[in-house]
């Protein structure tokens, strides 16, 4: 059995900010994260070699969706 806080610990660490863009994959899973608020959620199309750019695949229909980090937004994986 697992220590509790290594259960928790790692729960907090998966839903944490991604700060390095570029260690996305396509095909993760995240949520776009704004003023604490989820405004986007799907599977990463694409990342720009910059790492400032992400293209998002929503997960309901919809168009695929453009974001940049200089816009304020962060990425959690879910």
């Amino acid at each position: 059995m697992k220590a509790r806080g290594a259960v928790l610990s790692r729960r907090h660490a998966h839903s944490a900010a991604v700060s390095d863009w570029k260690s996305l994959q396509v095909g993760d899973h995240v949520e776009i994260m704004k003023h604490a608020h989820v405004v986007a959620a799907g599977e990463v199309e694409e990342v720009s070699q910059s790492g400032n750019v992400l293209w998002l695949v929503p997960a309901g229909p919809a168009e695929k969706q453009l974001f940049l980090k200089s816009d304020g937004v962060q990425v959690r994986r879910s």
